[in-house]
Order: structure tokens, then C-alpha cells, then sequence
């Protein structure tokens, strides 16, 4: 959701008219996209998830969303449609595709998606967010980026700056509800660090509900100053802050740390699609702004270590944000905006 809200914002900004078209499980977490847009939802669901009913009432659900998006694509035919990728997005796909409607996808991940490979052939452009992204052959495809949010642009470059003596911020990330495996692991290497590391420590925590408590619990003890919460709705506040990020390689996450430039250590989804998050990672990796560590390798011990090593030699660390700051694309949003002009034929607002 964030990279549509992204590109909304910047259309919008350009004069354009924009409508949302998700389902309703997308639409609870459409609250930071702009008033002037307007939400259209559709019923649709996914073969991968729930039991026999729910998987035997997937294509009903998807036919049924496709039909009125279809019924709303005739009443006010759009310029161009952008799928970005995931189920909610098959109704607004199926129409444009049914209608001839002019289309792109962008693709968040390294690895395209399955609802993105299934429409890949059938758009004028995929725009990547990840290069090279292994695509289906005869896909023309062109390199934007991951398009941020505004709050994540008002912070880009900010200046990174770590003292030997002062408080040293930390955040955890895993995702819009948490990661249990960093709430698992992340408090006891917190607590393994050497003395001086550890009482200078702050923690902002993201972690899933039943986790809170028991989360939270573990840093009172150790005497670590921690914010614990389900979903922090000031990240990028709280990214400014930080001197380390811990965080799953989200695509997002990983865009909104590099724009704001900071060092992270990366915990891949070992359960994503294809393996996604590891190539998401990659480009953080290879130019030095990132450690990736596997989940079947991770411990409390091996983490432990690794925030010791960034944090006590602060040139490190700041090569290390430096790093990030370089792999970002700030202009992600302003690139497929003006991809979406072209393709839409029009450069003019509708």
C-alpha cells in the first residue's frame, strides 16, 4: 500500500483525479492515503490462504469484484490503470486488461509476484523497484525504484550522527504486524551486548499483540528503555532516529531505510514467495549499508554480535548510512508518475 500511496500523492500533486481500488483487507490499511482519493473496493481473495470453503469461494469472490470494477471502468473510464501487485489488485487488473484500458504494474520485490507474473504479458510497462528483476520473456520493463511516502521524503538524507558517550536508538521492524522471531531473538541479544552499549540503549519494538506484553516485560527487566507496540504509525520518525535498524527486507522497509540512509540488519522472510526478501536485500548487502542474516542462522548470540560491531565504531556506522543513503531513489514516485503519464497517452489530468 505505502508505493500506491506514494504514487497518489505525487498524481495528485500533477492535478490528477485518483481512485483507490483494493478489497476490503487492503482497505484497512488505506488510512494514510490522501482525503482526495477516492476508495473503491471489491470483493476478491487468494487460493493460498484458509480452508477448502474458503479456497472453493476464491474465484466467486474474485469474479464477483471483477464485474463491478468492470461496471466502474465503463462509468468513468480512467486513463491508466496501475496494478501493484497482490489479489486486491486482480479487479482493477481484469477490467483494464477486458476494456483496454492503458495499464502498468510495478513490482515492489526482486522477484515478481504472482498476481504481477500473471499480468505482466498483458501491460505496456513493469517498473521495478528491484534490478534486475527476473521477468517472463518479451516484458518490457524499466527501473524506478520503490516509490515512499511523503513522511519518508521529508526526511531523506538527514544527517546520521553517533557519539561514543550519548543514547544509541534502536528499532525493530517486521512488518505492518510484527515479526515473532525478533521479538524472540532481539531482546536477548540486547541483552548479551557488553555494558556500555547496553545501558545507553532506547528500543522502539514492533511486535505482534500476544507479544507485547511478554516483549515488554523482558526490557523492564534488563532496564532497557523500550517502547513496545503491535504497529508504530511514526515510522518514519522513529527511522530518523535510529543509529541501527533491525528489519525484515520488506521491500518498503527496505526502500524507506535507504532513503532516510541508515545501517540495518536485515532478517529475511524465510517463508516469502520465491524467496523475495533476500533479493530484496541484495542491493543493501553488496554495497555495504546492510548485513543479511538468514533466519535458520540467526541467534541471540550471532545478533548480539553483530549490533556490537556496527554501533561501538561509529565510522562504521556512518559508512554504513552513507551506503544506504547512495542505493536510494528518491525520485521512485516522480519516475512512475511520469511512466504513467506516457503510457496513459493523455499528459493531462483525469
Amino acid at each position: 500500500m505505502f508505493p500506491a500511496q506514494a504514487l497518489a500523492e505525487e498524481m495528485l500533486e500533477r492535478g490528477w483525479r485518483v481512485h483507490l481500488s483494493t478489497d476490503p483487507r487492503g482497505a484497512r490499511y488505506a488510512d494514510g492515503f490522501p482525503d482526495e482519493v477516492t476508495r473503491k473496493v471489491y470483493s476478491s481473495s487468494t487460493f493460498g490462504r484458509g480452508g477448502a470453503v474458503d479456497k472453493a469461494m476464491a474465484p466467486v469472490k474474485i469474479l464477483t469484484g471483477s464485474l463491478s470494477a468492470s461496471l466502474s471502468v465503463l462509468r468513468d473510464r480512467p486513463a491508466c490503470v496501475v496494478g501493484f501487485g497482490g489479489y486486491p489488485a486482480i479487479p482493477a487488473m481484469t477490467s483494464a486488461v477486458l476494456f483496454g484500458v492503458p495499464r502498468l504494474i510495478h513490482e515492489q520485490n526482486g522477484v515478481l509476484g504472482r498476481v504481477n507474473a500473471l499480468f505482466a504479458r498483458r501491460v505496456a510497462r513493469v517498473a521495478c523497484a528491484v534490478w534486475p528483476t527476473e521477468l517472463p520473456s518479451g516484458v518490457v520493463a524499466e527501473h524506478v525504484g520503490n516509490p515512499v511516502r511523503e513522511a519518508i521524503l521529508a526526511r531523506h538524507g538527514l544527517p546520521y550522527e553517533i557519539d561514543r558517550e550519548g543514547p544509541l536508538h534502536l528499532l525493530v521492524i517486521g512488518g505492518s504486524q510484527g515479526a515473532r522471531i525478533l521479538s524472540e531473538v532481539v531482546p536477548s541479544a540486547i541483552e548479551a551486548l557488553p555494558f556500555d552499549l547496553r545501558y545507553r540503549r532506547s528500543v522502539s519494538h514492533q511486535a505482534l499483540d500476544a507479544d507485547v506484553g511478554r516483549v515488554t516485560g523482558a526490557y523492564e527487566e534488563m532496564g532497557v528503555a523500550a517502547e513496545v507496540e503491535p504497529f508504530f504509525h511514526d515510522v518514519p520518525s522513529r527511522l530518523s532516529r535510529a543509529h541501527l535498524v533491525i528489519s525484515r527486507s520488506g521491500a518498503s522497509s527496505v526502500a524507506d531505510i535507504a532513503v532516510i540512509g541508515r545501517p540495518s540488519i536485515l532478517i529475511p522472510y524465510a517463508a516469502a514467495a520465491q524467496d523475495h526478501q533476500t533479493a530484496n536485500a541484495r542491493g543493501l548487502t553488496e554495497c555495504g549499508a546492510a548485513l543479511a542474516v538468514a533466519e535458520s542462522e540467526l541467534t541471540s548470540a550471532g545478533l548480539s554480535s553483530h549490533i556490537a560491531a556496527i554501533l561501538s565504531d561509529p565510522n562504521r556506522a556512518r559508512s554504513m548510512a552513507e551506503a544506504a543513503l547512495a542505493q536510494a531513489r528518491p525520485n521512485a514516485a516522480r519516475d512512475l508518475a511520469d511512466l504513467v503519464i506516457e503510457i496513459s497517452g493523455q499528459g493531462r489530468a483525469t
